[in-house]
């Protein structure tokens, strides 16, 4: 699929570098607008465009009279190492397999209590369209849950100690066609949360595996398409 990349996709790209490199710590401050509108020379629009973008990958918060700054990147310094494309789809790799079989787990051994949690996180997700600076972490809390729903607790820890990275990473490399503020995709990978749920709460574990398959290896799709048209 080839998508139309506007002249924020740079702005947001060159920023997000900065932001992993290190080269913009956490609680720095995004330079003005008038800065960026010079550094970049595009208009005021892609500028705020380029901003709310970086607020819905989870990398900056904005605050009203003051501007953005640059958020803690989440998740243990393990996987601060993974830095290149190939590294993001080998992460890619190892959730499936991993996160898949503790879906199917999660449907033959989930408590009463775990599927509230599930539910919760499901429902978080799905209002992140009102906020979507949230979506990592809300996204990450939906899949700890299938995981601690297996009740093999080392599904848990592995996830837990992935962390939100485990999130951001793969969004870091994606198209802005499919980050969180863009309502089409947001829609998609609700209703890909949705099947996975679903097929958790029937008790149906070769469906749950599949959905959890099917998640996942959908967002691994979508990097090697990007890789393939950029």
């Amino acid at each position: 699929m080839t998508v139309r990349r506007g002249l924020a996709y740079d702005v947001v790209a060159e920023l997000k570098r900065r932001i992993l490199a290190g080269e913009l710590a956490p609680g720095a401050k995004l330079p003005g607008e008038n800065g960026l509108v010079e550094e970049f020379g595009v208009s005021r629009t892609v500028i705020r465009e380029a901003v709310s973008r970086l607020q819905a990958a989870g990398l900056v918060e904005t605050f009203q009279g003051r501007g953005s700054f640059v958020l803690e990147v989440p998740g243990p310094v393990e996987l601060k190492e993974v830095r290149t494309h190939q590294d993001v789809l080998e992460l890619m790799d190892f959730r499936t397999g991993v996160e898949s079989e503790a879906a199917a787990l999660a449907a033959a051994r989930r408590t009463g209590i775990q599927l509230k949690g599930i539910e919760r996180a499901l429902d978080d997700f799905r209002r992140v369209g009102d906020d979507p600076g949230r979506s990592v972490a809300a996204d990450f809390a939906f899949h700890l849950a299938v995981a601690l729903a297996s009740g093999n607790r080392f599904y848990g820890e592995a996830i837990r100690e992935l962390g939100p990275m485990m999130i951001l990473l793969p969004r870091t490399r994606l198209d802005p066609a499919y980050e969180m503020s863009d309502p089409e995709h947001l829609t998609r990978v609700i209703h890909e949360h949705e099947n996975i749920h679903t097929a958790i709460v029937h008790g149906d574990a070769d469906a749950a595996r599949a959905a959890m398959r099917v998640h996942l290896t959908s967002t691994r799709h979508r990097l090697t398409s990007d890789s393939r048209s950029g």
